[in-house]
Formats: structure tokens, C-alpha cells, sequence
């Protein structure tokens, strides 16, 4: 269960274009796109997956 969720979380970051430790360093608008239904804007542009 847990490495099939952290499988899930670390391909969801990439194609989002997040990095390791939750900072966006992605190359398209697109990326950028309902961001939000997968993460939470956290303080200094990071993004957090949401619970």
C-alpha cells in the first residue's frame, strides 16, 4: 500500500514538473493547470500533496 502511494505521488509530481522537494521547476503552462487538484500551495512556491 504505501510504496504504490508513494509510486502514485512521485509520477504525479513529475508530470507536474515538481522536483523532490516540492518546487515546481516544470517548462509549461500546462503543467501549472489544476495544480491544485493534487496539491496545496505552500509557503516559498512550494506545493504539498493534498490529504
Amino acid at each position: 500500500g504505501n510504496q504504490i502511494g508513494a509510486a502514485f505521488w512521485q509520477t504525479i509530481s513529475g508530470e507536474h514538473g515538481l522536483d523532490g522537494a516540492g518546487v515546481y521547476n516544470g517548462t509549461s503552462d500546462l503543467q501549472l493547470e489544476r495544480m491544485n487538484v493534487y496539491f496545496n500551495e505552500a509557503s516559498g512556491n512550494k506545493y504539498v500533496p493534498r490529504a
